[in-house]
């Protein structure tokens, strides 16, 4: 192709040509083109679908909208929302062991982690913070848990004024109190729910 041709729009055989002439000049023009419209039927019968949904919405309860935020669709399980640390069922414990490995595997650098030594020598997380504003929620700490202890809840609305919002380890672990209302994570390596069935009582003697 040519650089003349390349030029020129007009070369193609599917443009369509607008006529111009056709459009309403006057207010009268413009008046009649709205009445021969409306005649044909098209706005009535799309008058008549939002009136039906009106009427079964007022006075049969067929709501089609979610009236939010007093109500919530359900959101699936494997859902990566504002992270959880959970607790052992049987002693109320953390589950965190301060590994650190969701702190190395962080690929948004947004979780810290500050550790000591407690007095019966084990590691004792004394920190544990993430840095909503840098998270991407990508699953990755989740998922190199060795613990199950930290998991993607079902809280998505984190929304805040501040910029540098961080969420510390007493707004994410579960508390004392609601454990009976603590949900496990039903992914890979999680605990079954007839797992008191499978497992057996270690004896008190030998």
């Amino acid at each position: 192709m040519e650089l003349k041709e390349f030029k020129n729009r007009n070369i193609s055989e599917d443009y369509v040509v607008v006529q111009e002439d056709n459009y309403p000049k006057t207010n009268w023009d413009a008046f009649k083109q709205v009445l021969a419209r409306s005649i044909k039927g098209e706005l009535f019968v799309g008058m008549k679908i939002t009136f039906g949904i009106m009427y079964r919405a007022l006075f049969k309860g067929e709501m089609a909208t979610v009236q939010y935020p007093k109500e919530k669709l359900p959101i699936g399980p494997r859902y990566r929302a504002v992270h959880k640390l959970l607790r052992l069922l049987e002693s109320g414990e953390e589950r965190c062991i301060g590994c650190g490995l969701c702190e190395k595997i962080c690929i948004s650098n947004c979780i810290r982690m500050e550790t000591r030594i407690d007095e019966n020598s084990r590691k004792e997380v004394m920190q544990y913070t993430i840095n909503m504003g840098r998270c991407i929620f990508c699953g990755y700490c989740a998922e190199v848990c060795p613990e199950l202890a930290i998991v993607h809840g079902g809280r998505y609305e984190n929304a805040s004024e501040q910029r540098a919002h961080f969420s510390l380890k007493e707004d994410i672990l579960t508390s004392a109190d609601g454990l009976g209302m603590q949900l496990e994570f039903d992914g890979y390596g999680s605990v079954s729910k007839d797992a008191d069935k499978k497992i057996k009582k270690t004896p008190l003697s030998y």
